[in-house]
């Protein structure tokens, strides 16, 4: 073998080796990234579900399954070449719009909250005639889940895009597209056993055997709790991820408070036990989330109400 062939199979070996380390990378950058947009995550997961309550089952999945694909259309038509430009382009403008996005998730965090202390108009606007084709229907539910959809994956992709600004830009495009795909797969596939679930157990139930139909009738009759449990965890993730977005962005641009006293209290909580200072830092977050949203919820209310004066 001459010497030239083997210092080009060497070449070879040494690319294969920085290709294969590069995959690590993206892979794992890719997964810190999706760990760091979990709060969105859990809500798509938590929001979705009701989009086909009151749907016939043989339709359900047909409807989650075009819902993913607007949502992985959404995520990698649109969303991850703006995200690409913003970060190629105008970087320093990543901050601002993540703090406008933690600001709107505070606002539809705070908003669940006072609809549920005191119900209130904010959403009659929103409500629509549903028309009576199923056909329509099943139309008008999926746009609607899709345009939800895109608010959340904005938060998505901006959170992860912030997690990996400092590397090269066609690792930002893998890690972006391995997220993409990942969380839609991740959270479509939950969605889709959760709105299955009651089927499961109905069927558990027709069969024979007392486990069987015992675990049937645990499923069906878990279901309302499942998603009772589902929208407050929905609620409190947007709250924790939309305070802690804005927070830190107030001490990327310079301003201590309320991270300073956050990071501080999670801190003393922490030398007891990690777990509590996590969790007292996500409560702390997700108060300062709740103030936010309020004083939003309060000043469109009052928006709203000059308008029609």
């Amino acid at each position: 073998m001459s010497v030239g062939l083997i210092a080009l199979l060497d070449d070879v070996a040494a690319m294969a080796k920085l290709a294969a380390s590069s995959v690590d990378d993206v892979a794992a950058a890719a997964a810190k990234a999706s760990s760091k947009a979990a709060g969105v995550v859990i809500d798509d997961a938590a929001v979705t579900p009701r989009y086909v309550t009151g749907l016939t089952p043989d339709r359900e999945l047909p409807i989650i399954y075009r819902i993913a694909l607007g949502s992985l259309r959404n995520k990698l038509l649109f969303l991850l070449p703006a995200a690409l430009l913003l970060s190629a382009l105008a970087p320093w403008a990543l901050t601002p719009l993540l703090m406008l996005g933690g600001a709107y998730l505070c606002f539809e965090g705070a908003e669940k909250l006072i609809e549920k202390i005191l119900p209130h108009e904010a959403h009659e606007a929103e409500t629509l005639v549903q028309p009576a084709d199923p056909a329509e229907v099943e139309q008008t539910t999926i746009k609607g889940a899709i345009r939800t959809d895109f608010i959340l994956s904005a938060e998505i992709i901006a959170i992860a895009l912030a997690s990996v600004a400092a590397t090269p830009l066609w690792e930002q495009a893998l890690i972006l597209v391995a997220v993409s795909l990942f969380i839609t797969a991740a959270v479509y596939g939950v969605v889709a056993l959760i709105v299955k679930l009651d089927d499961i157990g109905l069927h558990l139930c027709g069969k024979q055997g007392g486990s069987a139909q015992a675990a049937g009738r645990l499923l069906v009759n878990a279901m309302p709790p499942l998603l009772t449990a589902l929208t407050v965890v929905g609620t409190a993730a947007m709250l924790w991820v939309g305070g802690g977005i804005v927070v830190h962005g107030l001490e990327t641009l310079g301003i201590g408070f309320p991270g300073h006293p956050i990071a501080h209290m999670a801190e003393q909580a922490a030398q007891m036990s990690g777990i509590l200072g996590w969790l007292v830092g996500a409560a702390l977050a997700a108060v300062f989330g709740i103030v936010l949203g309020g004083v939003i919820v309060l000043g469109l209310s009052g928006v709203a109400k000059l308008r029609n004066a």
